[in-house]
């Protein structure tokens, strides 16, 4: 098994010294590169190359932002994961310069690590012969992840897992949305311990999230069509049914 090469950028010791820690734990990866500074961050990025680099937002000398805008110019195909503070702003930021992910502090190491993982599995389709593709398995959650990171639904928001699990149990059941509140919401809120109520105020939430951003082109995009325009949003069963259909017709390609 090929060890994969971590680069860590962080001003808190305590997350570097975590991360290291949980890496050195394990053979499948090798940090090559900590330090709190982003010039220099970008430098060793450059030159090192590894197969991620996991970016803090508040840095010495060029920030999270900033490095990750720097990689990316110079370097396209790099993989960046984005770590801060619950700021939808800054979580804008950090994922329009180009970070896969974001993971929001404090966060958990075995979620980190799943993550991570998620990641560096994943292979850009257009380096994948088409038979390959075809022949890859059907991922829902990553399919999930990529449409929620498309169209600005923050990780962080609670709206986020719900959203995607109502998603995942439609995709398994399509008849379930056509009872969505005396079903798939209480379906949902057993999971996570929760009120069907506040399942249901949460997935309103996130799409909220999404249309007050104004990804227009991007939501259509995804769909194929221009389905929404201006301030125009979906119900929670609608967007649901939505992304669902479209996992459905994907898989069945």
């Amino acid at each position: 098994m090929n060890t994969k090469t971590i680069i860590l950028l962080d001003s808190n010791v305590a997350v570097l010294s975590q991360l290291r820690g949980a890496f050195g734990e394990s053979k499948e990866y090798s940090v090559v590169y900590s330090s709190d500074d982003g010039d220099e961050g970008i430098k060793h990025v450059l030159d090192l190359k590894p197969d991620l680099v996991i970016v803090g937002m508040f840095l010495k000398g060029t920030d999270g932002c900033g490095v990750i805008r720097a990689v990316k110019k110079s370097w396209s195909e790099a993989k960046i994961i984005a770590t801060g503070i619950p700021n939808d702003s800054l979580i804008e930021r950090a994922m329009t310069e180009g970070a896969a992910y974001y993971l929001v502090k404090p966060f958990s190491v075995p979620n980190a690590m799943e993550r991570i993982r998620e990641l560096l599995t994943e292979k850009p389709v257009e380096e994948k012969p088409v038979e390959t593709v075809r022949q890859k398995p059907f991922n829902v959650d990553e399919r999930i992840s990529e449409i929620f990171i498309s169209i600005g639904i923050p990780p962080h928001i609670k709206g986020y897992v719900y959203l995607r699990e109502g998603i995942k149990l439609t995709v398994e059941n399509p008849t379930m949305i056509n009872s969505v509140t005396k079903e798939l919401y209480p379906s949902i809120a057993k999971k996570y311990g929760t009120s069907a109520s506040k399942v249901e105020r949460a997935i309103r939430h996130a799409i909220e999230v999404a249309w007050n951003r104004g990804r227009i082109d991007a939501i259509n995009a995804i769909f194929g069509a221009r389905i929404y325009l201006g301030v125009e949003k979906p119900t929670n069963s609608e967007f649901i049914a939505l992304v669902a259909d479209k996992l459905i017709l994907e898989n069945m390609g």
